[in-house]
């Protein structure tokens, strides 16, 4: 008997809880579709940025397809650079050009240009990998084919490596998903 006492207490403390969270369902459907807003178009642009610096660092690493020392050193360092921002320090020094772009500094619109600028290197850093754990031999005889450079970026490199991409994707996904908390 005292066991449905105590759960008709839990239910009566419950329920004034209940009530309240109901009353804020609009509030909690509308903050959960602007951070999945935030989330897949950061992702999406991130991911565009970033296979863009991850070709340029596939490209001109000094064991790449085009070597270029000095390109890949800036890219590199720049890469490194913007990753090690805490986010929330990058997202109060981008302020001014988040209002260039977006017109405003707060909402949820405004909060997916640093979230793209954030995660950007961090996708170029992770997609330069997945290119490198590409076997070297499988580079080396598409060259022997004759294939030019984009060939191999798009026809060996991208496919060998797409497995570990995806992975990867969903890795930044979670990641802009914590960042977009702040």
């Amino acid at each position: 008997m005292s066991e449905l006492s105590t759960l008709a207490q839990l239910a009566q403390d419950f329920a004034p809880l209940w009530d309240r969270l109901q009353d804020k369902m609009p509030e909690i459907l509308l903050a959960t579709w602007e951070t999945l807003q935030m989330v897949m178009l950061s992702t999406f642009f991130s991911l565009l940025i970033g296979f863009a610096l991850a070709i340029l660092m596939i490209v001109t690493n000094p064991i790449g397809l085009s070597p270029c020392r000095s390109v890949y050193r800036v890219a590199d360092f720049v890469v490194n650079l913007v990753r090690s921002f805490p986010f929330i320090i990058l997202l109060i020094a981008i302020i001014p050009f988040t209002r260039f772009v977006v017109g405003t500094s707060i909402g949820s619109a405004a909060a997916i240009v640093p979230l793209t600028i954030a995660a950007a290197p961090f996708v170029a850093r992770l997609i330069e990998t997945c290119f490198l754990e590409v076997d070297r031999g499988v580079i080396e005889a598409a060259r022997s084919f004759g294939a030019s450079n984009s060939q191999i970026i798009f026809r060996v490199l991208f496919p060998e490596a797409l497995p570990s991409i995806v992975l990867n994707i969903a890795v930044i996904a979670i990641t802009l998903l914590g960042y977009s908390a702040m």
